[in-house]
């Protein structure tokens, strides 16, 4: 029973990868990236990567890790420096120089700005309509004087707020 189900999902799993293999029009197999196994990484928390940055050597870089078994007083600069960039792709310096990339954020975000900019001034020009004449300040203090004589919220509002007997707002 075990056995029978096993194959028949071994059987599924290789004829739903088969299918979606051809379903996208590859010819061959696909290679996928694996990600089980550790790769190399240039950050500036992590100082020591899992792996080297060069995975296959060539022949010259084969016989500098020899020497590099010998007596690193026998290594001149330039071998060091080789041997540093075989293990790490950037050094600190590197990885903490600036870019210029702030000043294609910030170019962009003013960009942005200045289109909306320009899109709230056309729509104020020629689709909104004049300001209502309620918003004036004679109608202001019109409505302000009727609410006062209404007595409108004696208790909390404005009308508690204002000293009928002097005829101006309390202190």
């Amino acid at each position: 029973m075990l056995a029978s189900r096993a194959f028949s999902l071994v059987g599924r799993r290789s004829i739903s990868t088969s299918l979606c293999l051809r379903a996208h029009g590859h010819a061959g197999i696909v290679k996928a990236e694996d990600y089980t196994h550790p790769a190399y990484v240039d950050r500036r928390d992590v100082p020591l990567p899992e792996v080297a940055f060069v995975k296959d050597l060539s022949a010259q870089q084969k016989a500098l890790k020899e020497k590099e078994k010998a007596s690193w007083s026998a290594l001149s600069v330039d071998e060091k420096v080789e041997l540093y960039r075989m293990k790490f792709n950037e050094t600190y310096a590197e990885m903490n120089k600036g870019t210029n990339q702030w000043k294609t954020i910030l170019g962009g975000v003013l960009f942005f700005l200045g289109v909306t900019g320009v899109i709230l001034i056309w729509q104020k020009h020629f689709m909104y309509g004049p300001v209502p004449h309620t918003f004036s300040e004679e109608w202001v203090s019109a409505q302000t004087k009727r609410m006062l004589d209404m007595r409108v919220n004696p208790m909390e509002g404005i009308s508690s707020k204002w000293d009928f007997d002097k005829n101006e707002w309390k202190k």
